[in-house]
């Protein structure tokens, strides 16, 4: 069984907390992890992105000189693809789809690669629970402040109202459900921050 630790409202280690080794003790496969968060970020691309082709090129069509006798290059309209302002041959085109296929098995041994190495370098932690009173911003910002948390992803096992709100301005600060925690995000937050129950839940989604 792997351990992690669990966190005082301080931000210090209180005791650990065992978690399965097939989430939380796997050896780090940094090639899968590499592919998943690359089709990661592929798969929100819009790909709304478009050029015009030397067709739709606002151009006249009349020859620029004559073909010969001039000294120069032979041309025959200015929308050519070789010109400066000319049409693309192959225009990137507003249905163009960035979209990369990852399997399930893949992407549940990448999440669990990307928890073991989190809990290797010791930026994931545990604790009970998280919750604010009121969807006060400061009121979270000053249970952070106190343990030490600054930029930090947090997993929680249940979202209210209130916490999604309290978190929403907190420009480093992400709260999710175990379902909505996604490979780019653990990677790129500093702190990982994981209730017991999600624990549980992770477990259950990746073993």
């Amino acid at each position: 069984m792997a351990q992690l630790e669990l966190l005082n409202e301080q931000g210090q280690a209180a005791s650990k907390v065992d978690a399965a080794d097939a989430v939380f003790g796997r050896d780090y496969n940094e090639a899968l992890v590499h592919q998943v968060v690359v089709a990661y970020q592929a798969n929100a691309r819009q790909g709304t992105r478009a050029q015009k082709d030397r067709e739709q090129v606002k151009h006249t069509t009349k020859k620029p000189w004559r073909q010969k006798g001039t000294g120069r290059a032979r041309a025959g309209m200015s929308s050519s693809p070789l010109w400066r302002g000319g049409g693309r041959i192959f225009p990137n085109l507003p249905e163009e789809n960035f979209a990369q296929k990852v399997n399930k098995k893949m992407y549940r041994a990448a999440m669990a690669t990307i928890f073991s190495q989190l809990a290797r370098e010791g930026r994931l932690a545990v604790v009970d629970s998280i919750a604010v009173e009121a969807p006060k911003t400061k009121l979270l910002a000053a249970k952070l402040k106190a343990m030490n948390l600054d930029h930090v992803l947090v997993i929680a096992d249940n979202v209210d109202e209130n916490l999604a709100l309290a978190s929403r301005n907190l420009p480093n600060v992400l709260v999710v459900e175990p379902r909505y925690a996604d490979p780019l995000s653990l990677v790129h937050y500093k702190k990982v921050l994981v209730t017991k129950a999600a624990i549980d839940k992770l477990q259950e989604m990746f073993a």
